[in-house]
């Protein structure tokens, strides 16, 4: 088990997508993505292996949790900034996570 000092070191915020991309480089079917967290974080680029359930054109303006604080990671030409979070369907296809309703950009899930 981990302790809740634990869980705060994970800095988990919401995010705006404003741009998003096909990413045929990828080993894995992905989209990059670019998710705008306002004030001192600004825009933030990832990948995210969601192409069965969203297209990039789908997920412009779409708010979404990510982990900020990890390092960033290099996933071929793309350095991943931040961890976009989401969860299997039924079929282990991903599902982003989300605010049920708009939320400001950057707010800390707790």
């Amino acid at each position: 088990m981990i302790g809740y000092d634990d869980f705060q070191k994970v800095d988990i915020r919401v995010g705006r997508i404003v741009q998003a991309e096909p990413f045929p480089e990828a080993k894995k079917p992905a989209i990059k993505l670019w998710v705008d967290f306002g004030g001192d974080l600004g825009v933030k680029k990832s990948s995210a292996q969601i192409t069965v359930h969203y297209t990039p054109e789908a997920l412009i303006g779409r708010q979404v949790l990510a982990v900020v604080n990890f390092p960033p990671r290099q996933i071929g030409p793309v350095k991943s900034e931040v961890l976009v979070l989401g969860v299997p369907d039924a079929a282990g296809e991903v599902v982003l996570i989300g605010p049920g309703q708009d939320v400001p950009l950057g707010g800390r899930l707790f």
